[in-house]
């Protein structure tokens, strides 16, 4: 089959075009977008892992009734698409439609997650207090969100760019340095979202308000952080993978993409269906400042004060 293709493109009977619309098999010697052959196994496995984590997501906000959880269940979903698409490049490695499938939802899939986040972020706030951020939950939402939506819309900007003049074998540099503009920006609002999060986790412990134990709130902290330091990870990943170009060392070898994006983001994700929010953040949680005010506790209206510090 593959000797078949090989020598019809060479006579000419089958154009560039045809075998990028088509489903061909890989032929030595032919490159294909990725310059490797996605590899299939990788693909079904991501595929169930990130169908599973979806399914139990939107499960557990419907249960617990915590429907902004539901961006969890939607970030899941675009990584689904896009290991889907890389499912069938490994069928159909030189289809120009699966390659795109896969760049344009890889890429922005994280973003949902790192909204649950921010949205988390701002739950802990209320709980602890605005005494423990910079700024407010509200504040968390629409800066680090809208940072999110800019940086999504120039890297969509430039893979179009790097699309069009690919298609018409034309200079991609301007696109994929746009792409790269994109994903430094989203970087950059990353760390400063991390800044933000140790200065929480900083003034929460110096106030004595959390505690190193294993209590659902410190156990969902936890969680959050390593989400958090997943996402982050693949972030700078992606960023020097995009710096080297189509035709740079990491974006060429696929190890690489599946250990630092792939089996990350399934970590980031996966790991609030085992510590779900709804499960462990508190509910009907007051805040009560004793008369010496040398320290915050929280109180809830059912339990009493050292049933709490048992708790937290």
């Amino acid at each position: 089959m593959s000797s078949d293709t090989l020598s019809r493109l060479q006579n000419g009977s089958l154009s560039k075009d045809a075998l990028e619309e088509g489903c061909y098999a890989y032929v030595p010697g032919v490159d294909t977008s990725y310059d490797y052959v996605p590899s299939k196994a990788a693909g079904i496995a991501f595929c169930v892992l990130f169908g599973l984590s979806m399914l139990v997501h939107i499960v557990q906000f419907c249960w617990k009734r915590t429907w902004w959880c539901s961006v969890f269940a939607i970030g899941c979903l675009v990584e689904l698409l896009g290991w889907a698409g890389r499912t069938w490049s490994a069928v159909c490695p030189y289809n120009s439609t699966a390659f795109m499938i896969q760049i344009s939802t890889l890429i922005i899939a994280p973003t949902f997650f790192t909204a649950g986040i921010y949205v988390l972020l701002g739950r802990f706030i209320q709980l602890f207090g605005p005494q423990c951020s910079k700024l407010s939950p509200r504040l968390y939402l629409w800066i680090f969100c809208t940072c999110d939506i800019i940086s999504l819309v120039v890297q969509a900007a430039g893979g179009g760019m790097a699309s069009s003049a690919s298609g018409s074998h034309g200079d991609t540099a301007a696109g994929t340095n746009t792409m790269v503009a994109g994903i430094v920006f989203q970087l950059v609002s990353i760390t400063v979202f991390v800044y933000c999060a140790a200065d929480f986790l900083h003034r929460s412990i110096s106030r004595g308000l959390l505690r190193i134990s294993l209590s659902p709130v410190t156990i969902l902290l936890g969680a959050m952080v390593l989400s958090i330091l997943c996402i982050y990870i693949r972030s700078i990943y992606r960023t020097i993978e995009l710096a080297q170009g189509w035709s740079g060392y990491l974006i060429t070898h696929e190890s690489y993409f599946i250990g630092l994006d792939g089996a990350l983001m399934v970590l980031a994700v996966g790991v609030f269906n085992v510590f779900h929010p709804g499960w462990l953040i508190p509910s009907q949680w007051e805040f009560a400042l004793p008369k010496d005010q040398s320290n915050v506790e929280l109180v809830t209206e059912a339990d009493s004060y050292e049933s709490f510090r048992r708790r937290v």
